[in-house]
């Protein structure tokens, strides 16, 4: 292939061109670096800070549904204010925390985590490129999305505080919500752009920068599954950046894009409503918001591939067919969304198509959990700390993936919509399902980073307290949301008669979140004592087969990676070859001896 012809010559004047690169002043090499490893790392500590803010939120809100009423101890005094007075929570800074709570987790977190970190550090070494195609664009990618985020945590001190339309900014209520939506909206605007030119720079690096030999069905699954994400961020998020301008223009310009006619607020009607639509946004919303549900799940998929087929020392069961499940999954998911909008009176038909394009995105996911359960048969498994987390991945995201079915199903979606039920779903998906695969990919490929390896004593602890914790924490909203407790009440459902029977599961919810906040403090000392103190190991102490273990030295190489550009021979999980003398065999190994 001649593309990968030309990439292989380029690799080797990238090579070349790296002592050039020697002389780099601090800003160049840490700050302003275009080094795809360096920038993988800013977007890896930049998002780990997000979602520890993210989850305090959420702990403050975990509060207040335990304890509806009362101030919070020892800190309250410090929150005394407005929408705190005596350190008792409003419901109006209650629906911030959420708002805010839910955007930083899923925009300011998880997805720069499993894209910009993982995807930017581990896929250019998996294909063997020296970079990424557009360097410059990488890092303008970066610091798009760093001003994005800056610019909606300062939406807190704005008058009127954050925003509080929820992580879905429902018109009408957003188009008149106070000052910290207008901000909002435009940290939106700048981390979708953000998203667009990484997925740009994804596409373009797999398509065209892939070493000599690496045909498309040798790549790694995590490298599919970045690759199918790509497209995802690319083709969904333009019509929420579309959206987020116009709802900017109602708010800012006396646009009526989402505000119908006849709109009356506070007993005056609203002068610039007319014929709007607030179902136009739910759609343009949805439209990105199902396809970022996979924008998720998919590179964890790719990270628990890898560390299964490592520690199960045998190749991925099934790899073709997980490979064209992803992409049909990737396919599917844009002809899902209006699942979340049966209560909007869109008609049968109408919801029949959706009801059935909801139960045929499940059989991909189905058929890739399949494959990684079946890939454990048979194996000679190390129970190491990245394999306990990607093995509670399987059945966390099993449960995440069957609660979902009802939502998918109109008349069972009817009563459980807006309920706790949901929020006990989506998380059950993205905490113990997502979450668990990005510490997985965290605790495995901090040797390649380090060239030393975390504790595993201290991973176990996390991983166990984490494991126990997060069940707690979900589990229970499954219960309250069947029994019909909304969700987005500031009091828990305290006020609601046939919430009365599982209200005290609110408090056993939140002591579980606190309790999971301590076992994190195990996970953030052993990143930073292991950077100093961790065993150190060789470049490949997992002894791995794909080429970001087997061809680069570790650290790689700054602005090359390779000491020299690898060819490929053979497919990426060729463990436990019969005949072989070593049980596994790296891609870039000409034969076997």
């Amino acid at each position: 292939m001649s593309t990968n012809h030309d990439a292989h010559a380029g690799g080797h004047a990238a090579s070349a061109g790296h002592h050039a690169h020697h002389e780099e002043s601090f800003w160049r090499k840490y700050v302003f670096s275009i080094d795809h490893k360096v920038i993988g790392i800013q977007y890896g500590f930049t998002s780990l800070v997000f979602l520890f803010f993210g989850f305090s939120l959420m702990m403050l809100m975990r509060w207040q549904l335990a304890y509806p009423g009362e101030a919070l101890p020892v800190i309250g005094s410090w929150f005394s204010s407005e929408s705190m007075p005596d350190g008792v929570m409003l419901p109006e800074f209650y629906n911030q925390l959420g708002a805010m709570h839910g955007t930083i987790m899923v925009f300011l977190g998880i997805v720069p985590l499993a894209v910009g970190a993982f995807g930017n550090y581990i896929m250019p070494l998996q294909i063997g490129a020296p970079d990424m195609a557009f360097p410059k664009l990488n890092m303008m990618s970066y610091w798009i999305y760093f001003c994005g985020g800056v610019t909606m945590l300062s939406s807190f001190f704005v008058p009127g505080g954050a925003a509080n339309s929820g992580w879905t900014s429902y018109p009408p209520l957003s188009d008149i919500a106070t000052t910290g939506q207008t901000v909002w909206l435009f940290g939106m605007v700048l981390l979708i752009t953000s998203s667009l030119l990484g997925s740009v720079n994804f596409i373009v690096t797999i398509l065209q920068l892939r070493t000599k030999g690496l045909t498309f069905m040798r790549l790694p699954f995590f490298v599919w599954s970045q690759f199918v994400t790509a497209f995802l961020l690319l083709l969904a998020f333009p019509p929420l950046e579309a959206a987020g301008v116009l709802q900017l223009m109602d708010r800012l310009a006396g646009t009526s894009f989402f505000l119908p006619s006849g709109l009356v607020v506070s007993g005056q009607p609203l002068v610039n409503t007319g014929g709007g639509s607030p179902l136009l946004w739910q759609h343009l919303f949805w439209f990105l918001a199902h396809p970022e549900v996979y924008v998720l799940i998919l590179p964890a998929m790719g990270i628990i591939a890898e560390i299964i087929a490592n520690n199960t020392r045998k190749p991925l069961w099934g790899y073709k067919s997980i490979v064209y499940a992803a992409i049909f999954l990737g396919f599917m998911s844009f002809v899902v969304w209006a699942h979340h909008m049966f209560l909007t009176g869109m008609g049968t038909a109408i919801s029949s198509f959706f009801q059935t394009t909801t139960m045929i995105i499940s059989i991909p996911s189905i058929i890739i959990l399949s494959a990684l359960f079946l890939s454990l048969h048979g194996g000679s498994i190390r129970f190491n700390t990245p394999m306990l987390f990607a093995l509670a991945f399987l059945p966390m995201f099993g449960i995440g993936g069957l609660t979902g079915l009802p939502l998918g199903l109109a008349a069972s979606d009817i009563p459980l919509h807006d309920t706790y039920y949901v929020i006990g779903h989506f998380h059950y998906v993205v905490a113990p399902g997502t979450i668990f695969a990005m510490f997985a990919g965290i605790y495995y490929w901090f040797p390649k980073l380090t060239g030393r390896k975390m504790n595993e004593t201290l991973g176990k602890i996390h991983f166990w307290g984490s494991f126990v914790c997060m069940n707690f924490i979900f589990f229970p909203m499954l219960i309250q949301g069947l029994a019909g407790v909304s969700r987005r009440l500031y009091d828990g459902g305290a006020q609601y008669a046939h919430a009365q029977g599982v209200l005290h599961l609110n408090a056993v919810m939140s002591m579980a979140a606190w309790t999971m906040a301590i076992f994190q403090f195990f996970f953030i000392v052993n990143l930073f004592l292991s950077m100093k103190k961790g065993e150190k190991v060789d470049s490949n102490p997992w002894q791995a087969t794909t080429l970001d273990w087997a061809a680069t030295p570790t650290p790689p190489l700054p602005h090359a990676n390779f000491a020299q550009i690898p060819e490929v021979y053979r497919g990426p999980y060729e463990y436990s070859v019969p005949g072989h003398k070593k049980d596994y065999t790296p891609q870039n190994q000409l034969s076997e001896g």
